[in-house]
């Protein structure tokens, strides 16, 4: 993982591979299918990275073909996790995870949950907060590892509200709510340390891009309350455009 100031639930992951995938993603030049050819290897990485780091381990001992016994460690396939597919943007990456979280857990103790989310805007296009509107939730979250895969987080409002509905709403409590981004920025993780809620966030990349020169040269986190990397319509600087409109190829 790499350094950081932001906190002690964030986990920065320094990976050179993820990290040429994700420029690769962020131009212009780049489109479908290979945009979401991408993402599916950049969420793979990122759910192994999670996996590996918060996830329950067991000793495990086999047999192998050759009739001799292997201890490893393993992760425990009895642990619980939901992965919520946030609509629209989110909807491949929690697919992904739903996929890949089959891997390592038994098939009775993964679940795919669905939300519809929007942003509320006002008449300067301004974000003023998110919009919940349908919901498909599969069960409680009792003692289970919630995963919230959304590729960009840029103001927080998103996920605060999804993990509000899931603590007030759905039975519970749950093991871990975990947030799975690609790029989040300085705003957004200011935003997350207000949620009473054991949260742990996994990104890529952190853009403050419209700080200064200074902070750009600091440490991450280091003049927390000076970086910015939001402009006035809540876009993240430098970013990687509008992926809810570049993965389905939508732009309405």
């Amino acid at each position: 993982m790499q350094a950081h100031h932001y906190g002690p639930n964030f986990h920065l992951i320094d990976d050179s591979f993820l990290q040429t995938l994700l420029t690769e993603l962020c131009q212009a030049k780049t489109t479908q299918p290979q945009i979401n050819r991408l993402v599916q290897l950049l969420y793979n990485g990122l759910i192994v990275h999670t996996a590996n780091t918060l996830f329950p381990k067991n000793k495990t001992e086999v047999k192998t073909r050759m009739g001799q016994t292997l201890s490893a460690e393993t992760l425990a396939q009895d642990t619980k996790a939901v992965t919520v597919n946030l609509a629209r943007a989110g909807t491949f990456p929690s697919h992904i995870c739903y996929e890949y979280l089959h891997w390592f857990l038994n098939a009775e103790n993964v679940r795919q949950d669905h939300i519809f989310a929007a942003r509320n805007t006002d008449s300067s296009q301004t974000v003023t907060g998110t919009n919940l509107g349908s919901f498909k939730i599969g069960g409680g979250i009792e003692n289970s590892y919630v995963l919230f895969p959304d590729p960009m987080g840029a103001t927080g409002g998103t996920i605060e509200t999804a993990i509000e509905y899931y603590k007030n709403e759905v039975q519970g409590p749950a093991k871990s709510f975990i947030a799975l981004h690609l790029i989040v920025t300085p705003e957004y993780l200011k935003r997350i340390q207000t949620i009473k809620a054991p949260l742990q966030v996994f990104a890529l990349r952190v853009d403050r891009g419209l700080s200064s020169e200074q902070v750009l040269n600091s440490p991450l986190g280091l003049y927390w309350d000076q970086e910015k990397g939001l402009n006035d319509k809540q876009y993240i600087i430098p970013g990687a455009g509008g992926l809810g409109e570049l993965l389905n190829n939508s732009f309405v």
